[in-house]
């Protein structure tokens, strides 16, 4: 009798690891999840300048904008912004995350007015952005001169975006 309960045991427990192993499983990771669910709006960017190591100053943008902006992350491959950087416009393209999920790769251009530019000429955007927190209610982003390496006398700049996350559409 004992060793019936065994088997019966050993049976149940292997048919059991058959059923979950065998489940669809999705590449999906939480960060990917984050990204895909609802919207990002926008809420703030600074710009910070830096020589070498000394940061020189910092700038806030998007004060005075009444245009609401939106980054969205519709599927694993597709995002799209809304009104960046205040000039009316939807651009879309493609996103991916590098392989440690530190950094976010975009291939989007997006009429910009950040460099005191009128809008008219199409710029990249979060091409290689770090990703500097992410959770469920808000995502901060820089772009720029965020590369590791630079001399005492190079002059950098680097755009931190505020996102507020955004899971219901009003």
């Amino acid at each position: 009798m004992k060793h019936k309960i065994i088997f019966l045991f050993t049976a149940c427990l292997l048919l059991t690891g058959i059923a979950v192993n065998s489940c669809k499983k999705d590449n999906n990771t939480s960060i990917q999840t984050l990204f895909t669910t609802g919207r990002w709006q926008l809420a703030s960017v600074l710009v910070y300048h830096y020589l070498g190591s000394s940061q020189t100053s910092i700038d806030t943008f998007n004060t005075t904008c009444d245009s609401t902006q939106f980054f969205t992350f519709p599927t694993n491959t597709t995002c799209a912004f809304t009104n960046y950087h205040c000039i009316t416009q939807l651009t879309t393209g493609s996103w991916s995350l590098s392989r440690d999920q530190l950094y976010l790769m975009v291939n989007m251009t997006c009429l910009d007015t950040l460099a005191g530019g009128k809008g008219t000429k199409p710029t990249p955007v979060f091409a290689y952005t770090k990703i500097m927190t992410l959770g469920p209610y808000s995502m901060i982003l820089q772009t720029g001169d965020i590369g590791a390496y630079y001399t005492s006398t190079t002059k950098r700049t680097i755009y931190q975006y505020g996102f507020v996350h955004q899971t219901t559409t009003h």
